[in-house]
């Protein structure tokens, strides 16, 4: 992923400020949850971070350069949000691998990388399942893989 630093990021709406003066370091391979409760600008800032929302003042860095003008296809990011859309006709496996098998890796990373990732979601008892056979929390699971 690489390493996320927002420094003094701000996101304005009119005259309404939605996210004020955010300063955040998220080290590389770390793994990033925003809580909190309806409103409170968790999404906004994850849109500023994958380049769907302008920031309105502010740096966000990945790995040092400010990507603040950087379309989103070219930030290299992934994020599950809310609402995973897991691929219904293909297995756990599948579904972890298929970023990677369209972006033509070879098979052989791709298996190491999917049982890796399975491994660290203890998900890999059921990587020959399809999503309908899970749980909503390994459904979760898979998505964050696949990300």
């Amino acid at each position: 992923m690489g390493k996320i630093v927002l420094e003094g990021v701000e996101k304005t709406f009119g005259a309404i400020k939605v996210i004020q003066n955010v300063n955040l370091t998220v080290d590389d391979g770390s793994f990033v949850v925003f809580v909190g409760p309806s409103g409170c600008g968790k999404s906004t800032l994850l849109r500023l971070i994958a380049g769907l929302e302008d920031v309105t003042a502010g740096k966000i860095l990945i790995d040092g350069v400010d990507v603040v003008n950087t379309p989103p296809a070219k930030r290299c990011l992934s994020m599950v949000c809310q609402s995973y859309a897991l691929y219904p006709h293909m297995s756990v496996r599948s579904n972890i691998g298929f970023g990677l098998k369209m972006a033509g890796r070879p098979k052989a990373e791709i298996d190491r990388k999917v049982e890796a990732a399975a491994a660290t979601l203890n998900l890999t008892p059921y990587l020959d399942r399809r999503p309908r056979a899970l749980s909503g929390g390994q459904r979760q699971r898979v998505a964050i893989g696949r990300a």
